[in-house]
């Protein structure tokens, strides 16, 4: 959430700002309409305060004299200005709450360095790693993960879709491995190398940490609501609950930064995005996803943020994925997000690069939100810390990166060099088991 007092002696350019975002500045009428009433009640209460002292001094001044009976009355007066204080104090506060619910839906302000423009088209290239396979000279063309992964035995959409419906997938064999081979191996490259801490977060999480990061109330459609009367949500990503763990707190300054890891199934409805990737596992309602999450001091976090894309670089690089990193132009960012590098891997069945990671510094937008503060040493007033995310990676499409990048004219898959310890084996042939035969 924006600062209120920044948003009101500011509007001009937040207005500009937002509207850089795709944001209509005009949903900020209500705020200069409520800041207008706010000021002329300010006006009026600092009024009636002034004449309320003046009343206070006056009864003295009666009493001391003997004239009680004019003191009295002065009283009266004095109560009657006392009435319309605290009405005015009460409309006030209802202001703030006003204030801060027009503010739950706007989206955070852009960094300076951010790219302007509309959509994806503006976004920056900032550097490129690796280079793409050459078929063509090998003599065959590249599948896709999909033709992959059936003709492997490994990959089984069908009894998933029986099983739950649309965008869900079935893993089998040395699919299901792999899966599992990626996940432990970004783990321990993070905990062992990039010193995060690793941590096994709740899969359910209630309303109030959805509002700290940002999803609710804006973005309720995208998640998975229970049927329960406790407001509880599936987690869309583990960005939620990491960042929450200091909801509500007060950390030291000689606590930060604190660096965060975890792996967690994700779910998401993809509203509104039905029709885009309805093929294979680039976009599913549930994957896996190793999470990233940085707390810092406000004059650390633009450096964290890139220490945390090249930890997230990291993994593609030891897998030998080529990958280039943009950053987001205004209207491509995420809500929370003041800045954001995507890393897109190369997807050779594609010929292009796909988003497999997207770091963001949310400065002290969610911090905001969900209350995390520090203390300076030696000093009694509390700061905002700042908030940052990234995938270190997404599992599901480093899978899907892996097949495409190290298929075969055979219809094998050679098993990246770091994965062998973890997977055994150091190709993935076509299995023909009674288990997944059709």
């Amino acid at each position: 959430m924006l600062d209120l007092n920044f948003v009101r002696e500011n509007l001009d350019l937040v207005r500009e700002k937002l509207a850089s975002r795709k944001f209509d500045p005009a949903l900020l009428d209500d705020f200069t309409k409520l800041d207008s009433e706010r000021r002329w009640l300010i006006r009026e209460r600092d009024e009636l305060n002034a004449a309320s002292n003046r009343l206070s001094r006056e009864v003295g001044a009666l009493m001391r004299a003997g004239s009680k009976e004019e003191a009295e009355t002065k009283k009266a007066e004095s109560k009657q200005i006392a009435e319309k204080t605290k009405s005015i104090e009460t409309r006030l506060a209802g202001l703030e709450q006003e204030f801060r619910t027009i503010l739950t839906v706007v989206p955070n302000l852009p960094h300076e360095s951010v790219p302007v423009g509309e959509d994806e088209s503006a976004n920056a290239e900032v550097r490129r790693w690796g280079k793409a396979r050459e078929f063509s000279v090998e003599g065959f063309d590249p599948k896709d993960h999909v033709d992959l992964g059936i003709a492997l035995g490994i990959l089984d959409q069908e009894r998933a879709t029986k099983i739950t419906g649309t965008r869900f997938a079935v893993l089998n064999g040395l699919g299901a491995k792999l899966e599992r081979a990626l996940i432990n191996f970004m783990l321990d490259l993070h905990t062992r190398e990039h010193d995060y801490l690793e941590v096994l977060p709740p899969f359910i999480v209630n309303g109030g940490t959805l509002f700290g990061t940002g999803q609710l109330p804006k973005f309720e459609e995208d998640l998975f609501k229970l049927i329960d009367e406790r407001e509880l949500y599936l987690v869309p990503t583990a960005e939620v609950p990491l960042t929450n763990l200091h909801r509500d707190e007060v950390l030291s300054e000689k606590d930060l930064p604190l660096s965060y890891t975890a792996e967690t199934p994700c779910f998401r409805s993809e509203a509104g995005s039905y029709g885009r990737d309805v093929r294979g596992l680039i976009r599913q309602h549930q994957f896996n996803k190793v999470e990233l999450v940085k707390i810092t001091k406000p004059e650390d976090s633009y450096g964290a943020l890139e220490q945390l894309t090249r930890d997230a670089e990291r993994v593609l690089q030891l897998l030998g994925l080529p990958y280039r990193v943009v950053v987001l132009s205004t209207g491509d960012m995420g809500f929370s997000a003041a800045k954001t590098y995507d890393i897109e891997v190369w997807l050779p069945s594609q010929n292009r690069y796909r988003e497999i990671s997207s770091c963001s510094n949310c400065e002290a937008f969610q911090a905001r939100r969900a209350q995390i503060r520090f203390k300076r040493e030696g000093k009694s007033k509390t700061d905002f810390v700042h908030t940052l995310n990234g995938s270190g990676l997404a599992v599901g499409r480093t899978w899907v990166a892996i097949l495409e990048n190290y298929q075969q004219a055979d219809g094998s898959v050679r098993v990246p060099e770091v994965l062998i310890p973890y997977l055994g084996v150091e190709m993935i042939k076509p299995e023909n088991t009674e288990q997944t035969k059709k």
